[in-house]
């Protein structure tokens, strides 16, 4: 019998790659892949253009063709690790609609899986990108690198191939805003790389804004690093330090220069405004990790589903 690969790709406002995308995994697995069944589950986060219907009129006609439509959108974190969680398959594999994450590595990726891994790593060589969002996206893998408490993949946006065994782990876990490239290495196993070069988006724009990537570095900090947190306290001790020391040389000062000596209100104001943002940064900060407490304890599930196609 013939082992499962369940495909899961997210979409958004994707109609017009949605085909080709389609187009691109049927092939590797009918030509590349004969030796393993596919099943290819599309869940699209309530887009506003075709996309709900070009997947209908694709499941029409294959039935290996899986579609989950959301009843609004959950953002770009939540919608596809639904998905992931739904996959019967003995191994699963994200693919962005728009095969930034090439299918042509999917055979070399399913070879290791089937030789015994039970993760393969997809890692990107290079981007073609800006300086400032190559700087910002290297920055922030070397912090979290760094810091982490649970040792990161650089370059690593999710793509790969997972055994059954991983995806029944993160089943049995509750994340309300799934850091998925977080969860991957945390939760361990045997681990392949494999690198790719990424190539250029064919149709559209991207979907993630400053604000998403934004608040996915948040999350990631919030969940895999104590160093904000530490940094805080860190920070409370040097400045009371300081104060503490500048209270005192001001003391000897006055003492040696009475008459003379006088400092005005403008030190006084400068460590007000000093103290009122190291406190608001620690407000801040605690707020984040309160908000995430928060939605740990609603329990409110990652998407709610308006409609489902062919998993019957």
């Amino acid at each position: 019998m013939r082992k499962l690969v369940s495909v899961v790709t997210p979409c958004y406002n994707e109609a017009a790659g949605i085909a080709e995308c389609y187009e691109a995994v049927r092939k590797v697995f009918d030509e590349r892949l004969p030796g393993f069944a596919h099943e290819h589950i599309f869940i699209d986060n309530c887009s506003s253009d075709n996309t709900v219907g070009i997947l209908k009129e694709i499941a029409s006609r294959d039935k290996r063709v899986k579609i989950i439509v959301n009843a609004r959108n959950f953002g770009p974190a939540r919608s596809p690790h639904h998905a992931i969680l739904q996959a019967m398959g003995d191994a699963v594999v994200p693919v962005l609609a728009d095969l930034q994450t090439p299918a042509d590595i999917l055979p070399e990726m399913i070879e290791k899986w089937d030789s015994g891994y039970m993760v393969v790593a997809a890692v990107r060589r290079g981007t073609r990108e800006g300086f400032f969002s190559r700087f910002a996206r290297s920055t922030f893998y070397s912090f979290i690198k760094r810091f982490s408490q649970v040792e990161q993949i650089p370059n690593f946006i999710g793509y790969g191939v997972y055994d059954r065994r991983v995806i029944d782990v993160m089943r049995s876990l509750y994340e309300p805003d799934p850091y998925f490239r977080g969860l991957v290495p945390e939760i361990g196993f045997e681990r392949a790389i494999v690198e790719y070069d990424q190539p250029e988006r064919r149709h559209g724009k991207s979907r993630n804004s400053l604000s998403d990537l934004v608040d996915l570095a948040i999350l990631a900090l919030s969940i895999y690093a104590k160093a904000p947190m530490r940094l805080m306290t860190f920070a409370g001790l040097a400045v009371a330090g300081l104060s503490l020391l500048a209270a005192a040389v001001y003391f000897i000062l006055k003492l040696i220069y009475w008459n003379s000596f006088s400092m005005g209100i403008a030190p006084l104001l400068l460590a007000t405004l000093f103290l009122g943002s190291i406190q608001l940064l620690a407000l801040g900060l605690i707020g984040e990790y309160v908000g995430l407490l928060l939605r740990y304890a609603r329990r409110f599930p990652l998407v709610v589903e308006r409609e489902r196609v062919n998993f019957d």
